[in-house]
């Protein structure tokens, strides 16, 4: 047997390294959902919702805490890649309807990493006096590399970056109520308790955009089986994951629309750099570099997701068996590295950023409302769990599926 031969064997027989624990798992799920939404977002939401907000991301956190239930459970019933295309599958045992689930996340990570891509050039060309195009097919190259290095390389690097930017929010916030010490009392004014119908009309419409930012917390599941003791350790990386990330986006919002004027806001294509200059009197550079180590983090991250989504699919026959395939050198499923990272790119320079992110969030909501119901389904069923796993009540689905629903047709009303 040739040397060729013998690697191809080696490919053949390759599988993913369980190498990920829960701090590992909640950097990840941490970066992923952090990346560049609300870096890029809060001014675009402020701009719908005014004053409100920091309740229309309360409101897009609260629809995600019910789907982040059913994925919690879904995650130690069916511990597999490509988990919301298995998750589907399980219910409504359609495997058209699976593979669809599996191409729309696919498509979802692509056009993410895409509108992170976009943000991420903005930032740099602030630093760096390249043309645009030039500028973004770096981007995506080096985080296409990165993803396909390795697992664990990806994850440490990913986990470094997520640090920096959670310190930037951290920062902020504390320069915030640094500033304004009372501020806690300002929180009963950003929310709509005895607001007319045109406020909450204004929250929900902000909530779509909102919901962007929160985008990612379900990718921990894609990464399961790389994961060490997933049954136990994936339901608390969702959980703590999307409490973190609600907390610091209600107080950055709650900081912004009480420092700066809402239209200045709205108007910033950097709304956290002009808070943060706003409220240290440090030039922006600075969080200018933070926003580039966040939006690079989404980067990669969204790589790793849709890859692996991929790469499951492949393994069921649902994608070309060559997507199925893991380098023995790498340990990671380089072709479906490859094809993400080219589609990301090509999208990145042809399609316009508010695009993507609002395509994005409607695709992610269509696929949330079908776990939900999926969920029921196996519940109604009466299929039994394995031993030992987190289980919700019958009630959360079925609330998850209703509002993915509402918020998803919301828009259309408008």
């Amino acid at each position: 047997m040739n040397k060729n031969e013998i690697q191809g064997s080696r490919d053949e027989n390759a599988s993913l390294k369980r190498a990920i624990g829960l701090p590992w798992l909640i950097l990840y799920g941490l970066g992923v959902t952090i990346g560049a939404g609300i870096y890029v977002l809060v001014g675009e939401t402020a701009g719908r919702a005014g004053i409100y907000a920091p309740s229309s991301f309360l409101v897009a956190a609260i629809v995600m805490a019910f789907s982040a239930a059913s994925f919690a459970e879904f995650s130690g019933r069916v511990p597999q890649s490509a988990g919301e295309a298995v998750f589907v599958a399980e219910g409504f045992r359609n495997k058209y309807l699976s593979a669809a689930t599996g191409y729309a996340i696919i498509l979802a990570g692509i056009i993410a990493a895409a509108a992170i891509s976009l943000g991420c050039a903005g930032y740099v060309s602030l630093l760096i006096d390249l043309p645009q195009p030039v500028i973004i097919t770096c981007i995506v190259c080096c985080m296409g590399l990165i993803a396909g290095w390795g697992i664990k390389e990806s994850i440490t690097i990913a986990g470094f970056l997520t640090v920096v930017e959670v310190l930037g929010l951290v920062a902020i916030i504390g320069a915030g109520f640094q500033q304004n010490p009372a501020l806690i009392q300002e929180i009963p004014k950003v929310l709509p308790i005895s607001a007319d119908a045109s406020a909450f009309a204004s929250i929900i419409g902000a909530t779509l955009i909102a919901f962007f930012a929160f985008v990612g917390f379900d990718d921990v599941v894609n990464i399961v089986e790389e994961t060490i003791d997933p049954s136990r350790v994936m339901p608390w990386a969702i959980g703590i994951t999307l409490a973190i990330v609600t907390v610091l986006y209600f107080f950055i919002s709650l900081i912004a629309v009480n420092t700066l004027g809402l239209e200045e806001l709205a108007a910033s294509r950097a709304p956290v750099g002009l808070l943060f200059e706003r409220l240290t009197g440090i030039s922006p550079i600075s969080i200018a570099l933070i926003a580039i180590a966040a939006t690079l983090n989404g980067i990669v991250i969204q790589f790793i997701m849709a890859s692996r989504v991929m790469y499951g699919l492949g393994k069921k026959g649902l994608l070309p068996v060559l997507l199925s395939k893991v380098s023995s050198r790498t340990r990671t499923p380089v072709n479906a590295t490859i094809i993400v990272t080219t589609l990301s790119l090509l999208l990145a320079l042809f399609v316009p950023l508010d695009r993507l992110a609002e395509l994005t969030s409607q695709i992610i909501l269509a696929v949330f409302l079908l776990v939900n119901i999926s969920l029921v389904i196996v519940k109604w069923r009466g299929d039994n769990p394995p031993d030992n796993i987190f289980i919700v009540p019958l009630a959360i689905p079925v609330i998850g599926a209703i509002s993915c629903f509402m918020l998803l047709i919301f828009p259309l009303t408008l």
